[in-house]
């Protein structure tokens, strides 16, 4: 009799990714970077259990919008004190805070709660061409479409 297969933490296998983000669009790259940041690229995946890998994103920086995004977009944030709101055009992120435009991406995609905070924490950003995770020995993954 065949059982279903569960993963858990014992039995998980993570891997290191890096993804180019030059001339990407920034959704379609945050969509297919929280897959793999789920798990959802390998056979293995469980809905509650983290089975992700590790990401490396390089050259945020060099990231695309679509349409007129790039002037119309406003990123918001809140100090939770009166008139504590802050607004930034997606320009000025890009600009200015490239690794915080993806990282607000791709954990929009994660689920909500614990186990999507567990997932958004093996999201690695970087500006640049460099990153400081030469020791993993990440793999080159080459995004779809």
């Amino acid at each position: 009799m065949r059982t279903t297969f569960m993963a858990n933490e014992n039995n998980v296998e993570r891997k290191w990714y890096v993804v180019d983000a030059a001339g990407q669009t920034l959704g379609r790259l945050s969509s297919e970077v929280a897959a793999i940041l789920r798990g959802k690229n390998k056979p293995t995946y469980t809905p509650h259990v983290d089975t992700g890998d590790h990401v490396i994103i390089i050259n945020a920086g060099e990231i695309q919008l679509t349409g007129n995004k790039i002037n119309d977009k406003i990123y918001y944030r809140h100090s939770n004190h009166p008139g504590g709101l802050k607004a930034r055009s997606a320009n000025e992120m890009r600009t200015k805070y490239p690794e915080q435009m993806l990282e607000l991406a791709v954990k929009g995609m994660l689920p909500k709660g614990s186990l999507g905070r567990k997932m958004g924490k093996k999201l690695h950003v970087y500006a640049g061409n460099e990153h400081k995770h030469e020791a993993q020995q990440p793999e080159v993954y080459e995004l779809r479409g």
